[in-house]
């Protein structure tokens, strides 16, 4: 197995590819497309591509950017509203799109290249291809957000996208755009599972947003499921997880 972790875009990202194939020269690529990300869309970067944006120094935004906005646009429709990338105070931060959409780009370059067995993590969200060392699913683990070392629950996934929304590790970063001022306050961490991490990220923080109905959104998308701890420690789950959660 060939792991490598390093922090960038202000987080843990982790690429790990089973097997004696392994080529370091690919991770670096792959590595190097992570920091392109962040030193284009980081809002904390005041030379990014985004910052600049935002001051109205750029008046036409490069292609990947564009592509952003697109995406960003169609998961507004898609979620009723409930993802936008537009914060209360006007400003465009697109970081709820760009993990994900990183993460799926990491994955599929991974595969040009002839990859078929590789495991992308950046931020706790996860893109999965094939089989693991063992040669068998990965094992992905759902943490408990009481107890950070403890795991909740084991999702084994082949072909799979997983991403968490939550307060525990963040914060209470994530708003209802239909009332910004009220903060969801009855889930603490949603895990939600498909076939394409951008959408599984989009997805999971827009069903956060929901609230109590976030899981009832999950369950009305073909291919999706869902894990929801709420803030008694009291979990729900959509009909079709067990799935995931055999091997």
């Amino acid at each position: 197995m060939m792991r490598e972790t390093r922090t960038i875009m202000g987080m843990a990202v982790t690429i790990a590819i089973p097997g004696a194939l392994a080529n370091r020269q690919d991770i670096e690529t792959v590595f190097d497309q992570f920091a392109a990300v962040d030193n284009r869309f980081s809002p904390y970067k005041s030379e990014s591509e985004l910052s600049r944006f935002n001051r109205g120094e750029i008046e036409e935004p490069s292609v990947q950017m564009r592509e952003i906005f697109a995406l960003a646009e169609k998961a507004k429709s898609d979620t009723f509203g409930y993802f936008d990338i537009v914060r209360p105070d006007h400003v465009l931060d697109p970081c709820g799109i760009v993990k994900g959409w990183a993460i799926r780009n990491a994955a599929e370059s991974l595969a040009q290249i002839g990859y078929e067995d590789f495991f992308v993590e950046a931020g706790g969200d996860i893109q999965t291809s094939g089989q693991n060392e063992e040669g068998k699913e990965w094992r992905i683990g759902i943490r408990n957000p009481f107890q950070a070392d403890e795991i909740v629950k084991v999702v084994y996934a082949e072909e799979t996208g997983v991403a968490t929304s939550g307060t525990y590790f963040q914060g209470s970063h994530i708003y209802n755009p239909h009332a910004p001022d009220q903060a969801p306050k009855e889930i603490v961490s949603l895990t939600v599972i498909g076939p394409d991490i951008l959408q599984a990220d989009c997805y999971a923080t827009a069903a956060f947003a929901m609230g109590r109905n976030g899981i009832f959104f999950i369950e009305g998308l073909p291919g999706f499921e869902a894990y929801e701890i709420d803030v008694r420690g009291i979990a729900r789950m959509t009909t079709g997880l067990g799935r995931y959660l055999t091997c």
